[in-house]
């Protein structure tokens, strides 16, 4: 089960979740645990490997949206970072970015098996 303690312990910044949730912590552990079980997370990495950069972006782009109102704060700069790269559809490698975005992902998702 997913815990505000959790989520801080594994660096998501809840205090400032629970106050983008108008206070209400049950909602924001509910956005938060959809933010993890996002398949954007999926998505991207399938269009980074078809190479789809435009259908990546819109992935990445989406993101950081969902991991930002989520405060889900390591997740941020990897997310940021291959937003911006893919905005300008740099042709480059991904896969280092990509790597540290699931690392994190799989961190969060491993909070929703206990």
């Amino acid at each position: 089960m997913l815990t505000v303690e959790k989520l801080a312990a594994a660096g998501a910044d809840t205090a400032d979740g629970i106050t983008r949730c108008a206070n209400n912590e049950a909602f924001y552990l509910k956005i938060a645990e959809k933010v993890i079980r996002s398949e954007q997370f999926d998505l991207l990495k399938e269009r980074l490997d078809e190479g789809d950069l435009k259908g990546a972006f819109e992935s990445a782009h989406a993101l950081k949206g969902l991991v930002g109102n989520a405060s889900l704060r390591p997740l941020e700069t990897p997310i940021k970072e291959i937003t911006e790269h893919l905005r300008h559809e740099e042709q480059m490698d991904y896969a280092p970015l990509m790597e540290e975005i699931t690392s994190e992902v799989e961190i969060f998702r491993g909070l929703l098996e206990d």
